[in-house]
């Protein structure tokens, strides 16, 4: 297939960008280029005769046309988003735009293409919305895990405008008959994380010795799901998912923020070991942040079974996994720190 995918250097569009140059398919790559993209992070599939970068903003109504003319690919995964809740909680405005107002454009540009299509090839288009679970809000600790029917309940202007774009989604379906599939995510880790997250920027510190912050009492549980587990599902999803459906892909791997803080002190104190000690004693509980969501939890029951997929890796494995990638390339994250990365907060859980 030839496929449409916006945000494709981001940290979960890379890899999937790099799970479909492996699995034979042909990428045009949609991406802004903000200050969480990397072309790095695409590896070989970067130089590879299958895979075009077009630098575009999903907001410009005449690129997104023009790449769908240009290109006029069998289908769309539209990954393309601002993510770092701390990061809209402090300006929300470039979520509402991004988020909705790029949503909006792509599914008219995607819309206008579809109608030039021919009826078998209308019967193939899948136009596939990447989402998170934050849409769902929060959960108390005796309540069960997100499905595809639980109702909205969004509470950060992150999740409320992720959630405006899974609504504007499904919309474009009834309402036009563009063939939509939506899937929510839990929280991804793996390599190429930007170092504003949880598992990188504490990774990261433990290597150098930090401050390792953690919010309130590190209470706060989040479901972990491995990068390149969720790419594959992701592609599973737009070859074999259904127009109308939505998929919860998650990978049952919950833990609370400071168990996940102490496991990474543990592999880096295996890996690194320190004069200094233990890197526990680097942990620094600090001010939680405002609506800090207390659990997240999705039931992948329906994905596993509809997609025959299921998450390979279990939290221990994709974490050591993950803090042995950033040990072995620390040019790339030292680069990002040399950059004075202003907006560097406390590593949001999403």
């Amino acid at each position: 297939m030839k496929i449409l995918i916006t945000g494709g250097c981001g940290f979960i569009g890379s890899a999937v960008v790099r799970h479909a140059i492996r699995a034979g398919h042909e990428i045009v790559n949609i991406d802004k280029m903000t200050y969480a993209a990397s072309r790095e992070a695409l590896e070989q599939a970067l130089p590879h005769p299958r895979h075009m970068l077009v630098e575009a903003d999903i907001c410009d109504a005449a690129a997104m046309r023009a790449a769908f003319a240009a290109h006029r690919p069998d289908a769309v995964m539209h990954l393309a988003a601002e993510s770092h809740v701390d990061r809209s909680i402090d300006g929300p405005a470039d979520f509402i735009h991004t988020n909705i107002t790029g949503t909006f454009t792509l599914l008219e540009a995607a819309r206008d293409y579809y109608g030039t299509l021919t009826s078998e090839k209308r019967g193939k288009f899948r136009f596939h919305h990447i989402s998170t679970d934050e849409v769902f809000g929060a959960l108390a600790d005796a309540d069960p895990a997100f499905n595809e029917n639980t109702p909205y309940d969004p509470r950060s202007p992150y999740s409320a405008s992720k959630a405006a774009s899974d609504h504007l989604a499904r919309a474009w379906m009834h309402t036009y008959g563009l063939p939509v599939i939506v899937s929510n995510t839990t929280n991804n880790y793996g390599p190429w994380q930007f170092p504003e997250k949880l598992i990188p920027l504490t990774l990261i510190n433990a290597i150098e010795e930090k401050p390792l912050p953690v919010y309130g009492q590190g209470l706060n549980t989040r479901d972990w799901l491995y990068v390149e587990d969720h790419a594959e599902a992701l592609l599973k999803v737009v070859l074999e998912g259904a127009p109308g459906a939505t998929y919860c892909i998650g990978a049952k791997q919950p833990r609370r923020n400071i168990d996940v803080v102490r496991a990474i002190c543990a592999i880096i104190d295996e890996k690194l070991p320190s004069p200094h000690g233990a890197r526990a004693r680097l942990i620094a509980y600090v001010t939680d942040r405002p609506g800090h969501d207390y659990r997240y939890e999705i039931d992948p029951a329906t994905a596993e079974t509809a997609l025959h997929w299921q998450a390979a890796h279990d939290f221990e494995r994709g974490l050591r996994a993950t803090a042995e990638w950033y040990l072995a390339n620390a040019a790339w994250w030292q680069g990002i720190r040399a950059q004075k990365y202003a907006g560097q907060r406390l590593g949001g859980t999403k």
